[in-house]
């Protein structure tokens, strides 16, 4: 069995298709639907048995009996977070992903399953040491309360000789189908998609650093099928443990997107440049990039999606329709 915790969400969710697609549907899905949409992107999937966060925290807690508990556990792939940048309140962030994180953690190293996790790159902060996941963490500062959280998750995993049994995810900007309830947290892809439907045009931030021209700001967008790709990559190779860059290793502009998506649409460019909100100015990153020399020299080869074919294959297969990821598939339990 694996369990897929987060397993609702943008990635947990592309990670139980990729797992579908691989033959895999001995899967226990973990994820707190509340009131959200959250429940459509399992709806075309297929998987065994589904559990509230709270109930699974209170099973690994407890007798640790969970259901089809007879199989043995194969992977632990712990996706689920806060996963706003944005959010505040950071003993909130502290209970959801570092303490819950520490307790799934010790349920799966005990049991001898093989256990992959979501860092983030934003425990990188404003980039200035660059973006290599072999960067002391203790020399890190992350920006954000968000990236604090991950990070001292990292640096627990360390501490207690537990990231040499682990494989942790530095995310970089990941996007594609099944974000439709991310409410503020979507990608700018689905963001502009909806504004470009409705209004013909789109705006991106200005820039205030006059090394940077408007829209110049620079990201490594990575598409949700190649971060699951390499999710599974980690997964199957125990031996393989420590930090990972996730992303293309190749930074793109905001009107690279920008230009992308209008092409998807087949609709002309009409970009609008907005000032940056005073609250982030300070804050914002101009550039990211992951540096992904580990994950490589670990055996992945895998080609990334280019920019300008992810978008067209988001706003083509998954927009445009409103469709999910399985979308047409058998879905539902086994």
């Amino acid at each position: 069995m694996i369990i897929v915790t987060g397993g609702a969400g943008l990635i947990g969710s592309a990670m139980v298709w990729r797992l579908n697609r691989a033959g895999r549907q001995d899967i226990l899905v973990v994820d707190h639907l509340d009131r959200s949409e959250k429940w459509r992107n399992l709806a075309p999937l297929r998987f065994s048995d589904y559990l509230e966060k709270d109930q699974f925290l209170e099973i690994i807690a407890g007798s640790g009996r969970l259901p089809g508990s007879n199989q043995p556990i194969d992977a632990v792939i712990h996706l689920g977070a806060c996963s706003s940048t944005t959010e505040q309140d950071a003993t909130y962030l502290i209970k959801n992903n570092f303490d819950y994180s520490k307790q799934v953690a010790c349920y799966a190293l005990e049991r001898g399953a093989r256990f992959v996790y979501a860092s983030s790159a934003a425990t990188y902060g404003d980039g200035e040491q660059g973006f290599r996941d072999d960067l002391p963490l203790e020399n890190l500062r992350p920006l954000n309360a968000y990236g604090y959280s991950k990070q001292l998750f990292d640096q627990w995993l360390q501490n207690n000789g537990l990231l040499d049994r682990a494989a942790g995810l530095k995310f970089f900007n990941v996007f594609g189908p099944n974000e439709y309830h991310k409410q503020d947290m979507r990608s700018v892809v689905l963001k502009a998609y909806q504004q470009v439907a409705a209004t013909g045009g789109m705006t991106l931030f200005r820039s205030h650093r006059p090394e940077y021209a408007d829209g110049e700001q620079l990201r490594d967008f990575v598409y949700v099928k190649d971060a699951v790709d390499m999710t599974l990559f980690l997964m199957e190779r125990p031996d393989v443990n420590g930090l990972f860059n996730i992303g293309t290793g190749t930074a793109r502009s905001w009107n690279d997107l920008a230009r992308a998506l209008f092409a998807a649409m087949e609709l002309p460019p009409q970009i609008s440049y907005i000032d940056m909100p005073d609250g982030i100015r300070e804050r914002y990153q101009y550039h990211t990039c992951a540096d992904t020399t580990t994950i490589r020299d670990a055996g992945y080869s895998g080609v990334c999606t280019t920019l300008e074919q992810a978008v067209a294959d988001y706003v083509t297969g998954y927009l445009m329709p409103h469709r999910h990821l399985g979308d047409g598939e058998q879905a539902g339990l086994m």
